[in-house]
């Protein structure tokens, strides 16, 4: 019987239990993902291996050219670690460093050394890889998108024990779908990039997409990311190489010192996804003059201590355009609210709209992710906007109730919601009280001030009155009140008193 998802998540969850008081659980990431990814590139690597042996013989069995996945080192295989009874933590260590000489492209990839967790004894490692042997994770006993779709589940089930911290490196998946699903329309050859990259949920949640709801091959698709903590670009590079993706992370802040570029210019891309770090610091003074002009919307770059915008600058400039390529591309941006009508960046938002690359703004309940509370929003960015569309922008109101649930301890966007949120914009709907779409000029009257407040109606209905239905229960009221006084002067006229 074939292993299912809910049984490898279930699986890989106890891994946690197993180094559970060894380590601290903010540090359970660095020490399972990657035996997960090691397990799985081995396994792969064994199964290809007693193919080629099967069809070219043995002499060809060390013809690095034939495989598709790294090539592992006889002496540090998964068996190999199985057998280890002594010092199992520098024999772990020393497969990591063999594997990345095998395969220099994985330099970078394993950043934990298990020899400096005193508490990860011969006995608890010995137990970790027992555990882990239980299944074979080769690419024919679980599918690529299955074990890339468990991987991800660990990573949120770690985000989730580390708390607020855990907000930094993952994007609800809620969050993350309707990122996707504004933005979709997918095609072979597309690019996709997220300059903070995080896990890396974006870029799988698009290919996900793409299989599942457009039948399409995300082999023919390219993932591209980058990301500034070496520790969460270290998982998001093991997230791209389980899902089988083409692409590549990329270490680095993508600010300051822009990794994917071509000459002067930065690469451009069909579609840019984010959920940049809200009104983080950026080095604004060693940017002053970017040789990849990023910054022009305003002779005042943004503040230093407020980068939203200098992402959202930079992230524009990563998009194709019809003018150089011919085709046009869209991005979807989770925001804080702040960013659509601070006083001061008015400068920005300004030549944003006048360029008319906004195509809606998607307004989102408060607590909705694990780090911070306060509320967020979607830009929806678009190079070549649709004829009809152009000159106008979809404010779309979705922090009512009607479009999540309260959950004990962080809100959830429902199915639902998230259905009427696209719906809407698909259709380009004006809805009362949701959604509206509205001419630039208006926008301007307003002073560029893009508060949804002010073009959809926020505040909360309230109940028609039933003008006859509350008359009739006044009367009652009234005649009950009229019964209780005569018979309190029947008791006080007993009792003589006047």
């Amino acid at each position: 019987m074939s292993l299912k998802l809910e049984e490898l998540d279930s699986h890989l969850f106890k891994c946690a239990d197993i180094i559970r008081d060894a380590v601290d659980p903010t540090d359970y990431k660095e020490f399972i993902l990657p035996l997960v990814f090691y397990k799985a590139m081995s396994d792969e690597f064994e199964k290809e291996r007693e193919d080629i042996v099967e069809e070219y013989g043995e002499d060809f069995a060390d013809d690095n050219e034939l495989y598709d996945v790294p090539v592992v080192p006889e002496g540090h295989r998964w068996d190999d670690l199985r057998q280890t009874s002594d010092n199992v933590d520098q024999a772990i260590n020393a497969a990591f460093d063999e594997l990345i000489a095998e395969n220099p492209e994985l330099e970078g990839i394993f950043n934990a050394s298990y020899t400096d967790a005193d508490a990860l004894t011969d006995d608890r490692l010995t137990k970790l890889l027992e555990h882990l042997d239980t299944y074979d994770l080769d690419r024919d006993s679980v599918p690529p998108d299955m074990l890339g779709e468990a991987y991800m589940d660990l990573v949120r089930h770690f985000a989730e024990e580390e708390g607020k911290s855990g907000g930094q490196f993952f994007t609800p998946p809620h969050i993350v779908q309707l990122c996707i699903r504004l933005v979709d329309e997918f095609e072979d050859g597309m690019t996709f990039h997220d300059p903070t990259v995080g896990s890396g949920g974006m870029l799988t949640e698009a290919s996900k997409y793409y299989r599942e709801e457009q039948s399409g091959d995300p082999s023919k698709l390219t993932f591209t990311g980058q990301e500034i903590n070496p520790d969460i670009a270290a998982i998001a590079r093991m997230n791209l190489a389980l899902h089988a993706l083409n692409g590549e992370i990329r270490r680095e802040d993508s600010l300051l010192r822009p990794a994917f570029t071509d000459g002067d210019e930065l690469e451009r891309f069909d579609r840019v996804l984010a959920n940049f770090p809200f009104s983080a610091d950026w080095a604004k003074s060693d940017l002053q003059d970017d040789p990849y002009g990023r910054f022009d919307w305003h002779e005042k770059l943004p503040r230093a201590d407020r980068g939203d915008y200098a992402f959202i600058m930079h992230m524009v400039k990563q998009l194709k355009t019809p003018e150089s390529d011919d085709t046009g591309g869209k991005a979807a941006i989770v925001i804080p609210h702040g960013v659509l009508f601070r006083t001061h960046e008015s400068r920005y938002r300004k030549p944003m709209l006048e360029n008319d690359i906004v195509e809606a703004i998607v307004g989102l309940p408060e607590n909705l992710f694990q780090n911070n509370g306060i509320p967020s929003a979607i830009l929806v960015l678009n190079t070549n906007k649709p004829t009809g569309r152009d000159g106008e922008v979809q404010f779309i109101h979705a922090a009512d109730e009607g479009f999540y649930n309260e959950l004990s301890n962080q809100n959830e966007l429902t199915e639902e919601g998230l259905d009427h949120i696209v719906e809407n914009f698909r259709s380009w709907t004006t809805e009362e009280r949701v959604s509206r779409t509205v001419e630039l000029d208006e926008i301007r009257e307003n002073d560029y001030n893009l508060n949804i407040a002010l073009y959809v109606d926020t505040t909360e209905s309230k109940e028609d009155i039933d003008v006859e239905s509350e008359l009739a229960k006044l009367q009652e009221l009234q005649a009950e009140r009229d019964e209780i006084g005569e018979t309190m002067m029947e008791h006080m006229e007993a009792l003589k008193y006047e």
